[in-house]
């Protein structure tokens, strides 16, 4: 039975999310005489993620579905004032009448201002709001692909599936996962040369390297896609708990791992990221191939299965929604 979406998503527990989105029948609507689409989907995810409240953490447009994981900024929403709110939704939706005139320097009467703060206050939760997001993004995609067809129907399956990412384990398996989907799928022989992926995209801007700087100086990062914030340290800044070259080499290891079936070699390899987030090699591989599969709604470690059950199923205590997402996971 399907999950409402309000259960499958939590800020309390995490703010990252993997979001899958399926052409119907799983037909290749974005492939072979059709590849400019996935350019169409990359286009609209950039544009998309500068008007919401939401930082793209890893994606990759593939020719029948695309993934993109994604970190709901909620700092960035409380600190959005009534116009900056209003400026944004309106480059999404013609707005309210009341946003119109506030717009255009009209005067308002309390009760029309009150109005007007209730509109808001919702438009700055749906910058959040990961539905709306995927929404906007599949109905603009399905209406020009249709239009290029010159027919109607479906372009994309019901709904979108998203699963919770707890913890930088789950986070950086997820985006390897998403990355790598390319060169699994023999699209690719490398990450590097993977068109329409986030990975390709940090890979050629790390290529300009300025002699003065380093691959993780923070002006070496990908404008439009969430930032690699560094080692875990107090404070933690926003960003991606991991350097960008530690990164940049899992997923090569990991890919040639994948390719190869070279299990052995992941160890020796990736000791250092690995060691610190106490990754053990074979579940690090089984992650990155079988991602989806995997887990369901929520990928994490057991343990931390109940602290967050409160978070996406207020009705019941977090050792029986434990135990239930034990179950669903396998």
């Amino acid at each position: 039975m399907t999950s409402p979406r309000s259960r499958q998503i939590s800020l309390d527990a995490t703010p990252y999310y993997h979001c899958v989105s399926r052409c119907v029948r799983r037909a290749f609507l974005c492939g072979d005489e059709y590849e400019h689409r996935r350019g169409w989907v990359e286009s609209r995810l950039f544009r998309l993620a500068e008007v919401f409240c939401l930082d793209i953490a890893a994606y990759a447009v593939m020719s029948n579905h695309y993934h993109v994981v994604l970190h709901i900024n909620s700092a960035e929403a409380a600190a959005l004032d009534t116009e900056a709110v209003i400026a944004r939704w309106h480059q999404l939706f013609k707005g309210h009448a009341l946003s119109q005139r506030y717009c255009a320097g009209e005067p308002l009467v309390p009760a029309e201002r009150e109005a007007l703060d209730t509109i808001v206050a919702l438009w700055r939760k749906r910058l959040t709001d990961i539905s709306w997001f995927m929404r906007i993004i599949n109905e603009g995609i399905a209406r020009q692909a249709n239009q290029e067809d010159q027919c109607t129907g479906r372009f994309w399956e019901g709904r979108f599936k998203s699963q919770a990412l707890l913890d930088e384990k789950a986070l950086l398996a997820c985006m390897a996962y998403v990355d790598l989907n390319p060169v699994r799928a023999k699209m690719a022989k490398t990450p590097e040369s993977s068109a329409f992926t986030s990975v390709r995209k940090r890979a050629l801007r790390a290529k300009q390297v300025s002699p003065k700087q380093s691959i993780n100086h923070p002006r070496q990062q990908v404008k439009g896609l969430l930032r690699f914030a560094g080692n875990p340290r107090e404070p933690m800044p926003v960003g991606i708990p991991c350097r960008l070259s530690d990164y940049l080499q899992l997923v090569d290891v990991t890919g040639r791992c994948i390719r190869h079936n070279k299990r052995g070699a992941i160890a020796e390899e990736l000791s250092p990221i690995l060691s610190r987030l106490a990754i053990a090699p074979d579940d690090w591989l089984a992650n990155t191939q079988h991602f989806e599969r995997r887990y369901t709604r929520i990928a994490t470690m057991l343990q931390k299965l109940r602290a967050a059950g409160e978070g996406f199923c207020r009705p019941c205590d977090g050792s029986e929604f434990a135990s239930r997402l034990i179950k669903a996971n396998g």
